[in-house]
């Protein structure tokens, strides 16, 4: 039987594990349910992903994005891992299969989304499939303590019966001690063996800094860093104009957000993880999943709104272990703006029967129906049609989205289906009467089987490489196929969805856990009053940040902001004191000029000049006649029993004798 370290070497490639990785993955091979908390960074994958590969059967992933399940199993399979997700992109015949493949064994990694578990149809196949381990990635998720609460995690403990023992392993990258002790309670972890890695970075420093020109800042801090960066944004529009900006000045940058296309947002990801774009200007919609292990510069421009996700941002620089810097800009008005959103977040009842009866009229659901219902949603136009605020009708979607009333996707990808419609006589006068349509007819026919009997997924890029086309031809022609009459072809799409989770409820009617809802609003509250206590910080804030999550054993790094400015002062202060002592040694053995003293202490000359000036003031030393620097006798001074230094640093006194 293969050993964790022969399945790292196998498909990974690497010779050892990092830190408490080997002690998380021989947990789950004793099949004990486990609970590991690892820092962004951490390896939290590899801690279900080699012993699955060790134990018969499949592991079933719940993750919360369905861009991180993509990127997942898109991994696993470049190693040769027979891995799947399930999600909403997918069409049920295509779903049928991949729950087939799994029930014939022949799948290691089964990725489904929470709300996958609620489904009526999964579930009765659940007790068909070969689980034989449970993986809860982004666990923090299932706590409304959290940062980030989803109550379609709440549903995971649900389907545990059904899995007759399999062990279960929750893993997140930040999770306060609250957090920590929901996940085991809503999980239903029995006896959980934990396991918790430092959340000290030794190697990244992070800075604060109060700033009123930030583009200027940036521009600065750029030259200063020419290798791999990234700038967080808050706005899609902000991300775009900065790397605009930045752009006129030389620095090679691109922007990325949300609302790019799948392929758009594939090929700025490759060109900066390859080395051709050097900063990403971004909102938070990148990095997830993205292992870089050589960034040497993480930004923000915008102050975040809990240091959870503002760990989880900066910790993507210096992963390779090599010094890296996390610097976070503010303007005191950043931080008042952050004091007024748990307001804005969590509106009065009013405003959420609003936009909730606005979404129905909007999709034109009757009362009493709508429950399962799913439609593709355009934010903008929906503002626009029914005169909202944008960040209103957001805020609300969240609110309705944790009670359970509606679910929503902010981004769900449908790739290209083509299907031919015409019979097999009408296609062969067509290829003649357009001839240059015949090789795109030709590719569809020998590279998709069944495009004939059923809608197929088909890839315009493969096609493109396949004609040697522009792939811009290739997209014109199928549309022209589908004119004609020849084909069915639907272009790849990604939306927004909304989907109702129950009958349209009269708007007066709506009524939410306003117990929850407080509680939730206040726990907001505090995690903001917490990021702002960060950025006016004065001590380390490595061990901050450390202290938050609740790892009380950090001690100062020693490269952050404060602790450069804490060892500043003291070495200045050392300096000083040492070059006080100095002078006042050469002066009583002699009168000495500047220039001397200059020479003889190596010491800067406007330092010299301080420390003068100071041991003058103090009534210590004189200038006599020459222009030279003595030592005053007793009585020289008004205060001839002055001799204590009060030295002008802070904390520090010392006797010269």
């Amino acid at each position: 039987m293969s050993t964790p370290k022969d399945i790292l070497q196998q498909y990974w490639g690497y010779d050892s594990f990092r830190p408490i990785q080997e002690e998380i993955i021989q947990s789950v091979l004793n099949a004990k349910d486990t609970l590991a908390i690892l820092p962004t960074g951490g390896g939290k994958s590899i801690c279900f992903q080699v012993p699955a590969m060790i134990k018969e059967g499949t592991c079933l992933v719940v993750s919360p994005l369905i861009a991180l399940m993509i990127d997942q199993v898109a991994r696993l399979n470049k190693l040769n891992i027979p891995a799947k997700a399930i999600h909403t992109g997918l069409n049920a015949d295509e779903i049928e299969d991949i729950l087939s493949t799994c029930e014939e064994g022949l799948l290691k990694f089964l990725y489904v989304s929470p709300e996958r578990l609620s489904s009526q149809r999964f579930v009765e196949r659940l007790p068909d499939l070969p689980i034989s381990l449970l993986a809860v990635d982004e666990a923090h998720c299932i706590s409304q303590w959290g940062y980030d609460f989803r109550p379609s995690y709440l549903h995971i403990a649900a389907v545990k019966p059904i899995l007759k023992g399999v062990p279960t392993i929750a893993l997140t990258a930040s999770a306060t001690p609250k957090v920590k002790d929901d996940i085991a309670e809503k999980l239903q972890l029995k006896d959980p063996a934990g396991f918790f890695g430092s959340f000290i970075r030794e190697n990244l420093s992070y800075q604060a800094v109060q700033c009123d020109d930030k583009m200027n800042f940036i521009i600065r801090l750029l030259k200063q860093h020419p290798g791999s960066g990234i700038i967080y944004c808050k706005t899609r529009r902000k991300a775009k104009e900065l790397s605009d900006l930045l752009n006129q000045f030389q620095l090679n940058t691109d922007f990325y957000h949300a609302g790019l296309s799948q392929e758009q947002r594939s090929e700025k990801q490759m060109a900066w993880m390859d080395g051709k774009t050097d900063c990403m200007v971004c909102t938070n919609a990148f990095g997830m999943g993205i292992d870089k292990a050589d960034v040497r510069l993480v930004v923000h421009i915008d102050v975040p709104d809990c240091i959870e996700n503002y760990y989880q941002e900066a910790g993507r620089a210096g992963r390779d272990g090599q010094y890296a810097e996390a610097y976070l800009l503010y303007m005191e008005r950043d931080l008042a703006n952050l004091k007024s959103l748990p307001d804005l977040k969590y509106p009065g009842i009013e405003t959420i029967r609003k936009i909730y009866k606005a979404l129905c009229n909007h999709f034109q659901i009757p009362a009493g129906l709508g429950a399962g219902e799913h439609f593709d949603f355009d934010i903008q136009s929906f503002a626009s049609a029914f005169k909202l605020n944008l960040f209103e009708i957001l805020y609300c979607l969240e609110i309705l989205k944790q009670e359970e009333i509606i679910g929503y996707q902010e981004q769900v990808f449908t790739p290209s289906t083509a299907m031919f419609v015409c019979d097999r006589v009408g296609l062969e006068s067509f290829e003649k009467d357009f001839p240059n349509m015949e090789p795109l007819i030709k590719i569809l026919l020998r590279t998709y089987g069944g495009i004939f009997d059923i809608s197929t997924k088909i890839n315009e890029h493969q096609i493109a490489w396949l004609l040697k086309w522009d792939i811009s031809n290739v997209k014109k022609t199928l549309q022209q196929l589908h004119r004609n009459g020849l084909i069915e072809y639907k272009a790849a799409k990604e939306q927004a969805q909304i989907y109702f989770l129950e009958d349209r409820i009269i708007a007066e009617e709506l009524n939410i856990d306003f117990v929850q809802y407080r509680s939730r609003k206040s726990a907001y509250a505090a995690r903001i009053q917490q990021m702002i206590s960060y950025v006016k910080n004065i001590d380390c804030r490595s061990v901050f940040i450390a202290a938050y999550f609740g790892d009380k054993a950090g001690i100062d790094c020693g490269i952050c902001d404060t602790c450069i400015s804490k060892n500043k002062s003291t070495r200045e202060n050392t300096d000083i004191t040492d070059l006080l002592k100095k002078i006042k040694i050469k002066i009583s053995e002699q009168p000495l000029n500047m220039k001397d003293l200059y020479e003889i202490t190596g010491a800067e000359m406007d330092v010299v000049k301080k420390a003068l000036g100071f041991l003058e003031s103090e009534g210590l030393i004189g200038m006599n006649l020459e222009g030279q620097f003595e030592l005053k006798k007793k009585g020289q001074d008004r205060n001839p029993a002055r001799f204590k230094i009060q030295y002008p640093m802070k904390n520090r006194s010392e006797d010269i004798q």
